[in-house]
């Protein structure tokens, strides 16, 4: 008799355990749809934040004179560094020299052959490392 009230209770719980699953699971969407309300509160609240604008390195904008092989893909006035590789790339996109397939890779034509020191081709990484040894 004491097994038949012990499997009694066993059931009288499972039936119970339902029916608290189903109320949790209510209160439970009610509180995600909040959230968003809350981070929307937050987001509106951080532009009122000003950041203060960042000063460029005074090495970067040091105007470095190109060398004569450089001056022929670029022109002779002297320019920083950053204006440089901007106007390498100009000259690689205006004449279609990136790789068509790999285009992390340039060719080079007769111009920048002698820029890139004798290589047909070199990856975009190396490019600021070529460009160094043309720039004073």
């Amino acid at each position: 008799m004491a097994k038949a009230k012990k499997a009694a209770k066993k059931k009288a719980a499972k039936k119970a355990a339902p029916k608290k699953k189903a109320a949790a699971k209510k209160p439970a969407k009610k509180a995600a749809a909040k959230k968003p309300a809350k981070k929307a509160a937050k987001k509106a609240a951080k532009p009122a934040k000003k950041k203060s604008a960042r000063k460029p390195n005074a090495a970067f904008m040091k105007p470095l004179t190109p060398s004569a092989t450089l001056a022929e893909v670029i022109g002779n006035k002297p320019a920083p560094r950053t204006e440089v590789v901007k106007q390498i790339w100009n000259y690689i996109k205006k004449h279609g020299l990136q790789d068509k397939k790999n285009k992390r890779m340039i060719n080079a034509d007769a111009k920048l052959k002698a820029v890139f020191g004798g290589k047909s081709q070199i990856s975009m990484f190396e490019l600021a490392k070529v460009l160094s040894k043309h720039v004073k």
